[in-house]
C-alpha cells in the first residue's frame, strides 16, 4: 500500500463517516418533529424515544439503508475537492493509470459492502423488531392489525386450513375448518368455532367442533367440546402487521420461505424480496463508489457543486428504481431476483460506460 493509498483510504473514510453523522442528525431531528404529536399522544417517555427508538431501532435501520447511497455521496464530495484542487492530475501523470487509482476505493468499498451484509443477517433483524414494536405501540398503534381474516393455508400436500379471523395477541383462532384430501376427493373435514394455542404443551386445542368423515357414498358425522391436536402452524404464521419480514432473523426467513412453498400463503414475493436485498444489496456500495470517482475525478467548471448535485440526482434515480421494481414484484408478479437486480445492473452498465469515458 502506497501512501497515496493510505492517502484516498484516510479521506474516503473520514467523509464517509462525516457524511453518515451529519445525515444520522438530519433524520433524527425531521423524524422527531413529524412524530413527536404521536410520543406524546401515546404517552412514550423522552428516554424511551431517543435511546430505545432511535439509537437502538431506526438510527440502524436508516444508517443500512442509506449507507449505499451515503457512501456514493461522500466518494463524489472528497474525489470533486481533490479534482478542484488539482490533485488527481498529478496522481495520473506520476504513472498511475486511472485502474489503479480505484485500487484503494474499491478496498473500502469492500469494508462497507461487508458492513452492510453482515448488518442484513445479523444486526438489522433484531432491530428492526425493537423499531416496528415501539410505532406498533408509541406511534401508530390504530395501524396494528392484530387481528388477521380469512387466511387459507395449505400444510402438506393433503391438508389444508382456513381460518376465519385469529388474533395474534391472545392466540385465538374463530371459523376454524381443516380439510383432508386423498387426491383430488375430500376425505374429512372439521369445523370449529374456535381453536387456541397452549404455548407450554406447544399444541392447539379445538373447541365446539364437528367432524364429517368421507369414506365414498358413505358419511360420518362426529362431534366433541374439545379436542387437542398437533398441525404445523405457529401464531406467528398469522402475524400481518407491517415490516414484519424484516424483523425476521435469516434463519426464520429461510424457514418461513420453506413453509410458504408449501401453504401459498400469497407472500412469497415479499419473502424472496427480504432475503435477496439483504444479499444482493451490499454489493451496490461498488457500483456506486465507480460511478461517484468515474464522475468527479475530472475538474470542471464550477466546482464541486456541480458533480454533488449529479450524484444526489443519481441518488434519487437509484432509490426511485429500487422502489418501483418492488411494487412491480408484490403487485404485478415480477420475479423478486429480477426486482432487486434491475437497479444494481443498470447502474452497473452505468458504471462501466463512465470508467471508460472517464479522463485517465
Amino acid at each position: 500500500m502506497k501512501i497515496i493509498d493510505r492517502y484516498i483510504i484516510g479521506k474516503y473514510l473520514t467523509t464517509f463517516v462525516f457524511t453518515v453523522c451529519i445525515f444520522c442528525l438530519v433524520i433524527v431531528i425531521f423524524d422527531f418533529s413529524e412524530k413527536v404529536d404521536d410520543f406524546n399522544k401515546n404517552r412514550a417517555t423522552m428516554a424511551q424515544v431517543f435511546t430505545l427508538y432511535y439509537a437502538v431501532g431506526s438510527l440502524p435501520f436508516f444508517i443500512n439503508m442509506l449507507t449505499p447511497l451515503l457512501n456514493f455521496i461522500a466518494v463524489i464530495f472528497f474525489t470533486s475537492k481533490m479534482a478542484d484542487q488539482t490533485e488527481i492530475v498529478p496522481i495520473l501523470n506520476g504513472g498511475m493509470s486511472f485502474y489503479r487509482m480505484l485500487r484503494p476505493y474499491m478496498f473500502c468499498a469492500g469494508l462497507i459492502c461487508g458492513m452492510i451484509l453482515l448488518s442484513n443477517l445479523y444486526v438489522i433483524p433484531y432491530t428492526n423488531k425493537v423499531k416496528v414494536d415501539f410505532e406498533n405501540v408509541y406511534v401508530k398503534p390504530q395501524k396494528v392489525s392484530t387481528t388477521s381474516t380469512s387466511t387459507h393455508m395449505q400444510l402438506d400436500s393433503n391438508t389444508y386450513v382456513y381460518m376465519g379471523t385469529f388474533e395474534t395477541k391472545t392466540a385465538v383462532g374463530y371459523n376454524f375448518a381443516i380439510e383432508k384430501f386423498d387426491g383430488d376427493v375430500l376425505t374429512e373435514k372439521l369445523m370449529a368455532d374456535r381453536i387456541t394455542w397452549d404455548s407450554v404443551a406447544n399444541k392447539w386445542s379445538i373447541h365446539n367442533y364437528t367432524v364429517r368423515h368421507i369414506d365414498g357414498l358413505r358419511e360420518r358425522m362426529e362431534a366433541g367440546e374439545q379436542r387437542d391436536t398437533t398441525l404445523d402452524m405457529r401464531p406467528k404464521d398469522f402475524e400481518i402487521y407491517e415490516n414484519v419480514f424484516t424483523t425476521m432473523s435469516q434463519a426464520d426467513l429461510n424457514e418461513r420461505i420453506l413453509k410458504e412453498e408449501t401453504r401459498g400463503t400469497g407472500m412469497m414475493n415479499e419473502l424472496l424480496l427480504e432475503k435477496y436485498k439483504r444479499f444482493i444489496n451490499p454489493f451496490s456500495a461498488f457500483i456506486l463508489t465507480l460511478i461517484g470517482v468515474s464522475l468527479s475525478s475530472k475538474k470542471v467548471r464550477g466546482g464541486i457543486g456541480v458533480s454533488l448535485g449529479v450524484g444526489i440526482g443519481l441518488s434519487c434515480i437509484y432509490v426511485v428504481l429500487e422502489r418501483f421494481s418492488t411494487m412491480f414484484s408484490v403487485k404485478g408478479g415480477l420475479d423478486p431476483l429480477i426486482s432487486v437486480l434491475i437497479p444494481n445492473v443498470l447502474f452497473l452498465v452505468l458504471s462501466i460506460y463512465l470508467m471508460i469515458k472517464a479522463p485517465k
